[in-house]
């Protein structure tokens, strides 16, 4: 009997702070190499909140406020003869800087804060309607 891939629900933390948004450069696949938002898997018991308030400071040692979630998004990884591996669920979560500076620690290879030009320029692995939600989380007026 083949393997039945189920969805994985993920966290997104949408970090803002001083009209920048935080990103990180992932160590570990499928992302590896690639700037995105911090965040990971909802583990067993774990709500929502508890789940992006560990994933962002254990990747970047920073410590946020949850504020809200928004429209959870599907993604999906296929291998190279393009049979599926993963299908995520992810829950972009809209949060606030509380404490701390970024620095790389779990999966990362790198944290920074990044403005809306950057992120409108930038050539990012992640989803188009994060980025969208991102910028209207740094300019309101933008939305």
């Amino acid at each position: 009997m083949p393997h039945t891939i189920h969805p994985v629900a993920a966290v997104l933390g949408v970090i803002v702070h001083e009209s920048r948004v935080l990103l990180v450069r992932r160590s570990n696949p499928p992302d590896a190499g690639f700037w995105g938002f911090p965040g990971g898997k909802i583990e067993a018991g774990e709500t929502i909140e508890q789940a992006v308030l560990r994933e962002v400071n254990e990747e970047t040692g920073l410590r946020v406020i949850y504020q809200s979630t928004d429209v959870p998004l599907e993604a999906f990884d296929y291998n190279a003869a393009g049979e599926l591996l993963y299908h995520y669920l992810l829950i972009p979560v809209i949060c606030a800087w509380q404490g701390g500076e970024p620095t790389a620690a779990s999966d990362v290879f790198e944290a920074r804060w990044f403005d809306a030009a950057a992120l409108l320029s930038g050539d990012f692995s992640f989803s188009k309607d994060v980025v969208e939600l991102a910028i209207k989380q740094i300019n309101p007026a933008h939305a």
